[in-house]
């Protein structure tokens, strides 16, 4: 289970590291077209809160932690389809991303 932290305002999300693979391609490439975006989650089961949102911009610092050191094989056909959904939504839903 690997993390993303997003301005370390937070305490960090806590997804699955073949997930976060996934997320590190589409992030970065929506970020580095300087390409803002919304991401929802639902927290975890301590947090009081419902569903969070952030507001994803380039100049935030964003971290993401891998637990293993492997790199997961990567499905062009499934980053096509987070792209797609996100472009389409303007917003990155991680409970209800495209597999």
């Amino acid at each position: 289970m690997g993390t993303l932290e997003y301005n370390g305002a937070r305490p960090p999300i806590e997804v699955e590291d073949e997930t976060l693979a996934y997320l590190k391609i589409v992030i970065g490439t929506k970020l580095r077209r300087h390409e803002s975006f919304m991401m929802t989650w639902l927290p975890d089961e301590k947090s009081p809160a419902g569903r969070l949102t952030i507001w994803m911009h380039p100049s935030i610092p964003l971290i993401l932690e891998f637990e293993g050191s492997k790199i997961p094989r990567i499905d062009p056909k499934r980053i096509e389809r987070m792209m797609e959904h996100l472009s389409a939504r303007g917003e990155l839903v991680l409970d209800q991303m495209p597999k």
